[in-house]
């Protein structure tokens, strides 16, 4: 937790009623959306003017998250965004710890501005931007982050129905509904107080992976045709190509999960998806592993991304066939 002090200071500046901005990165995922929106209906309740303003559009199957339909997207109305931006009185960064995580543009626009910002984040190595910051890569989440902040901050009794569906969702899909190794006891803890305080959370986890679109069926199935093993370093991966992905009628957050099939192999302990992204120029890369492979580290030094250490995000501005055979050159020196 951030040091005593600190909580302090952002008691007084959350004393009197501000207007406040909070961003998730972009392409925001359930962590992400939840959190930030759970602060959101944290701050509503101390009369604060405050709004959810994200880099780019969520995925539809966050849709129903309370709060989401008053979300703002930078890109889509970056002119009132950006004099939103400028006439707060304090920013809320959460799930990320770099500026450029926010795209291009919006780390401009960010990078320029003189307001008191205040940082929440659970990935390794965060930027200095914050004039506060809760940095901490022990939690598996940022929303139980924002649990333990909310409570920090005496706010506890703010803790309601919806603010806790908000911090229930990133919790569970960025835990792997309680799979993965940052899942602890104090996780558990505080998803009992969340159930405890209203949630439904068998319908979250409904709304969140079993409503799926026939297509997106279709292209997990098409992924899972595209799997391939490389077993003399313990490794799998899928590739999507941009035609495929159109063939299938391709949503945002239509792959989200998909990298995680190539892990639950007998004998694999790393796994990546390589997603052609034709707009963008790119292809987009997720890793996954099991045990002590570093991730962050590889997608820091050879595909100019980062992330933790059993999971990351990275990027490739070569052809989907030649990232490939770079990944597999790369093996060969990380995975002897």
């Amino acid at each position: 937790m951030m040091h005593a002090n600190e909580i302090e200071a952002i008691k007084s500046l959350l004393a009197s009623p501000k207007k406040i901005a909070i961003i998730p990165h972009r392409n925001p995922d359930g962590d992400a959306m939840g959190s930030t929106l759970g602060l959101y209906h944290t701050l509503l309740q101390k009369q604060h003017d405050v709004v959810v303003i994200a880099p780019n559009e969520f995925p539809d199957f966050l849709a129903w998250l309370p709060g989401s339909e008053n979300v703002l997207v930078f890109e889509k109305n970056t002119v009132k965004c950006t004099s939103l931006l400028e006439s707060c009185d304090l920013i809320f960064t959460l799930d990320f710890n770099a500026l450029h995580r926010t795209g291009e543009v919006m780390e401009k626009v960010l990078s320029t501005l003189p307001t008191t910002t205040i940082m929440i984040d659970h990935h390794q190595f965060p930027d200095t931007y914050a004039n506060y910051t809760f940095s901490d890569t022990a939690y598996g989440s940022t929303c139980q982050m924002v649990y333990d902040f909310i409570y920090a901050l005496g706010d506890e009794n703010l803790l309601n129905k919806t603010v806790a569906t908000c911090l229930y969702t990133g919790i569970v899909t960025d835990s792997g509904s309680f799979r993965f190794p940052k899942t602890s006891s104090a996780t558990h803890q505080c998803v009992a107080d969340l159930i405890d305080r209203g949630i439904n959370n068998s319908q979250i986890h409904n709304l969140l992976f079993d409503n799926s679109s026939y297509n997106r069926l279709l292209l997990l199935g098409k992924a899972l045709q595209n799997l391939k093993i490389l077993n003399e370093y313990k490794t799998s991966y899928i590739t999507l190509s941009q035609e495929e992905l159109d063939t299938f009628g391709h949503q945002k957050g239509d792959t989200e999960g998909i990298v995680n099939y190539g892990l639950s192999i007998n004998g694999i302990d790393f796994t990546a998806i390589f997603i052609e992204n034709k707009e963008e120029g790119i292809i987009k890369i997720s890793f996954r592993s099991q045990g002590d492979f570093d991730v962050n580290q590889f997608a820091r030094k050879h595909f100019n991304g980062g992330g933790h250490i059993n999971a990351a995000g990275g990027k490739s501005n070569a052809s989907l066939a030649e990232t490939v055979q770079q990944f597999i050159r790369i093996l060969a020196t990380e995975k002897k």
